[in-house]
């Protein structure tokens, strides 16, 4: 596999310390990489991140003895009270297709994530034109997965003849969203059904719904999981002998030692374990690459079997 176009910061400014220690001279507005290129096989992928969610430690794993939540986190090397997750969105090109996994966050005047929803202008820095993109896939409809979408100005950008791929199990879910096993921080589900609501009124006529699993493009087959939400889904990217899938919400940072805990953000919990369970079995029996939405960018690594759980093995950076 050759990874290519490494790591990419937004500015195009000098950013030499010499610069920024001058006073009167312009800082870069970011100086923190946001996006890293990679070859599966013919297909181009690149991992945009959409900034961060300042989120409480305790949903990493609301079912779990708290005082073995708050090792975890201690041996980490991060905070117990609250965690920075990281927000991941992936841009595929395939078969003359432009094709964007999940569409980040946008923005909620209600909640306080001032350090999410950065991805319009990640996209633009990167030299992706809204109107190139001729297909969205989601994984799943919550927020922060179709936020971008909503943002004032976009929906006008984007192409009329645009396709939106979403697991018809999603789009039922969310005319009546059980909210009942999740541990969510207050506003969430407010802000969560909001979005899908209006989601689904704006981009109705633009909706491929599929059942179980549907190809989207040459090598980009995307199929539904269940779990997280009951339309959950995965995207699977196979060129030639390279491999990668993209896990949406169904893996995060603690889900390798710790499978069996639940996420405040999974609607059924015990399936979620479960499907977690086995993508990471099957990722570590194939040796293909995973990106998960909520890994530390740029996400892209392997799946290791560590003794009964499982170990995340990042890639090494081609700088």
């Amino acid at each position: 596999m050759e990874i290519i176009n490494h790591i990419e910061t937004d500015s195009q400014e000098d950013t030499s310390m010499d610069n920024l220690s001058r006073p009167g001279i312009p800082k870069p507005d970011e100086l923190v990489p946001s996006r890293y290129s990679l070859q599966i096989g013919d297909i181009d992928v690149m991992v945009v991140s959409d900034g961060v969610l300042t989120l409480p430690g305790a949903m990493l794993g609301h079912n779990a003895d708290p005082a073995a939540r708050s090792a975890w986190l201690d041996h980490n090397f991060l905070p117990t009270e609250t965690l920075d997750w990281g927000l991941n969105v992936v841009v595929v090109r395939s078969g003359g297709r432009t094709i964007l996994l999940d569409a980040g966050l946008g923005s909620d005047p209600n909640l306080n994530l001032p350090r999410a929803g950065q991805l319009a202008h990640r996209l633009a820095a990167a030299g992706i034109d809204l109107a190139s993109v001729t297909d969205v896939v989601l994984t799943h409809m919550h927020m922060d997965h179709i936020g971008m979408l909503l943002v004032d100005g976009v929906k006008e950008q984007l192409r009329p003849d645009l396709r939106i791929h979403v697991a018809a199990a999603e789009v039922k879910f969310w005319t009546a969203p059980d909210f009942s096993h999740v541990s969510m921080p207050p506003g969430f589900p407010d802000a969560l059904r909001r979005a899908a609501k209006r989601f689904a009124e704006e981009y109705g006529g633009h909706l491929q719904t599929f059942e179980e699993e549907c190809t989207v493009a040459p090598g980009v087959v995307v199929t539904r999981t269940g779990g997280h939400t009951p339309g959950h889904s995965v995207i699977r990217l196979a060129s030639g002998s390279d491999r990668l899938m993209f896990a949406g919400d169904a893996v995060f940072a603690v889900g390798f030692e710790h499978p069996d805990w639940f996420n405040g953000f999974e609607h059924d919990p015990e399936e979620a374990a479960r499907v977690r369970v086995r993508l990471l079995r099957e990722l570590s029996a194939t040796g293909e690459l995973l990106v998960a939405t909520h890994l530390p960018f740029p996400s892209i690594g392997h799946v290791a079997i560590d003794g009964d759980a499982f170990r995340w093995v990042p890639i090494f950076w081609d700088y």
